[in-house]
């Protein structure tokens, strides 16, 4: 049964309505536009007074007094007494729900760039979110601001429900839409298509090219028919370049292109444009230890071996009479079309001085020259700019045993010597100095006789005997068995170098060059010393005694010099 509500029912009731409209911070209600400033926006909810919203939370849209908007209702009255509220808020609550559906259920969200902060962006999708840096683009981008106030679609990777972060992803969007872009090409693209790409990475073994979304690799080798040396001397990140594909493998989503293919090859005619021995010009692009290399037209190299650079000098370095970009005039020499190779040569332009050298340096003709350098094994002379003769350690004495050329000459010395052998091939002269005078064993029977009774210095010392050094630097060996009438155990203890010794020869060999001689028989009968020869003559060359090359060898292993600890 109803009954009418007295004038004290109504206050309560009033009274009721306004404790409720008190207690609703928090919430979301709707209210209306009632004025609209430079900087705030004045909206009736129904309370006791009005509120503000600042209006840069209204972003780009349009509004009008008198438009109703919803809002969240922060305070009911501040220390102005004016109710704070927030449509900036208000979204934010309303959205937050949609936000966590759409990442459960695993979609996309649609949002606006706002701007750059430390590591990534920020970015209003209903609510603010951010966006990492490393997860902006499938390249990160360089300069973020770029991105402001465009608008993405985006994935979310991360949402925590507590502090309400939100992490995205419009890297994850790009990389799915090229996967099904890359389904796409790979189903439709065959061997021999010419496409159009972007370039996306260079490396130092070529490039990575964008072909709507599948990424194919044009190889360094395959950019152009010339040689180059690195990618990015044809190419730049971002440009644009028309490819054919080579090879395609579905299975491992891999691409092969080609530019080069693009050209006619070069080297197909190569051998009619460049005949071996034709004379040709062209420019040096690239110098290296073993030689340089020449382009004689677009797309086709030839090397110059450091070897092909002069007939005579010997050339270590390219580098050391070329430069790059240098014009130069060279001799084809060899074609390999299968590799792709031109062997050019630039002495072929000039005479070879070996040509004719037996003509100039005849055999057994006298030469005078400087000596220019020494090694152990020879000194080299030259004989005119470029070509130098070797006379060998063996070939300065008829007599000495010459262990270095520094012993007999120095560099700079100006020497006579004569022509001994010429090779051509190797381009190598051999001379010999003491061809200059007559062999002096070839009359050694006249000059020595067993017998003779004759004076020298001891010269070198050896476990098995001693040197004596006659006239004319010919050596004689005293056979430790031949120092003395009484056992002598070691050489050094009857003759030190140096020392004038008289002695008989008991033995003279032609052929192996060595004369032995004997000090104990130097008071010797002549009977007695024919004996002493035959006894001499029954020593064992392998042991007892050696031939002269080999005793002093030996004689220099062991030498003992005065002054030296004896052993």
């Amino acid at each position: 049964m109803s009954r009418t509500l007295t004038q004290d029912d109504q206050d309560l009731l009033k009274l009721i309505d306004e404790s409720f409209h008190l207690n609703r911070e928090n919430s979301i209600v709707r209210g209306t536009i009632i004025e609209i400033r430079p900087q705030v926006v004045v909206v009736d909810v129904g309370g006791k007074s009005e509120g503000i919203i600042p209006v840069s939370e209204f972003e780009d849209e349009e509004f009008n007094v008198g438009d109703e908007i919803e809002v969240l209702l922060e305070r009911n009255e501040n220390d102005e007494g004016m109710v704070v509220l927030s449509k900036e808020k208000a979204a934010h609550k309303q959205n937050w729900d949609k936000i966590l559906k759409v990442y459960e259920d695993g979609g996309l969200v649609k949002g606006k760039i706002k701007s750059v902060v430390k590591g990534g962006l920020t970015v209003n999708v209903g609510v603010e979110a951010f966006l990492p840096g490393s997860q902006i683009d499938i390249i990160p981008p360089k300069d973020l601001s770029e991105y402001v106030g465009n608008v993405y679609e985006f994935k979310i990777v991360k949402v925590n429900d507590i502090r309400k972060n939100i992490v995205l992803s419009r890297r994850e969007v790009i990389e799915a839409e090229r996967a099904e872009q890359r389904a796409e090409f790979l189903d439709s693209v065959k061997i021999g298509d010419q496409v159009e790409g972007v370039v996306k990475n260079i490396t130092d073994f070529g490039a990575f090219v964008d072909l709507q979304g599948m990424d194919g690799l044009l190889h360094i080798t395959d950019m152009s028919w010339g040689r180059i040396n690195h990618p990015s001397e044809m190419l730049v990140v971002g440009q644009k370049v028309k490819v054919v594909i080579l090879d395609v493998d579905k299975d491992k989503e891999r691409v092969s292109l080609g530019a080069k293919q693009l050209q006619p090859n070069p080297w197909e005619e190569i051998e009619s444009k460049f005949p071996i021995g034709m004379e040709v010009a062209g420019q040096i692009t690239k110098l290296v230890p073993y030689g340089a290399f020449v382009e004689l037209e677009k797309g086709v190299e030839g090397l110059i071996h450091v070897s092909e650079l002069s007939w005579t000098k010997r050339i270590t370095r390219p580098s050391d009479v070329l430069s790059m970009h240098q014009e130069v005039r060279a001799v084809v020499l060899a074609i390999s079309i299968e590799e792709q190779k031109i062997s050019l040569g630039v002495r072929q332009l000039e005479p070879n001085p070996w040509d004719n050298v037996e003509t100039r340096y005849p055999i057994g003709s006298t030469i005078k020259g400087e000596i220019r350098n020494l090694t152990p094994y020879g000194a080299f002379v030259e004989l005119e700019d470029g070509i130098d003769g070797m006379i060998h350690v063996s070939d300065f004495s008829w007599t000495r045993k010459i262990n270095h050329p520094s012993e007999i000459a120095k560099k700079g010395d100006v020497v006579e010597a004569v022509v001994i052998e010429i090779d051509k091939t190797n381009q190598r002269i051999s001379l010999g100095m003491k061809q200059l005078e007559q062999d002096p064993w070839s009359i050694i029977d006249n000059r020595f006789k067993v017998g003779d009774l004759v004076k020298g210095t001891v010269a070198k010392i050896a476990s098995f005997g001693a040197f004596i050094q006659l006239e004319d630097e010919i050596d004689g060996l005293v056979h430790i068995s031949q120092l003395s009438e009484e056992h002598v155990a070691k050489v050094k203890d009857v003759l030190k170098v140096g020392d004038e010794v008289e002695a008989r020869v008991i033995k003279v060999d032609k052929l192996e060059r060595r004369i032995g001689l004997s000090i104990k028989a130097a008071d010797y009968s002549e009977e007695q010393v024919r004996m002493e020869s035959a006894a001499f003559d029954a020593l064992r060359p392998s042991s007892d005694l050696v031939g002269l090359d080999q005793a002093f060898n030996q004689a220099f292993a062991e030498e003992w010099r005065p002054g030296e600890d004896s052993k």
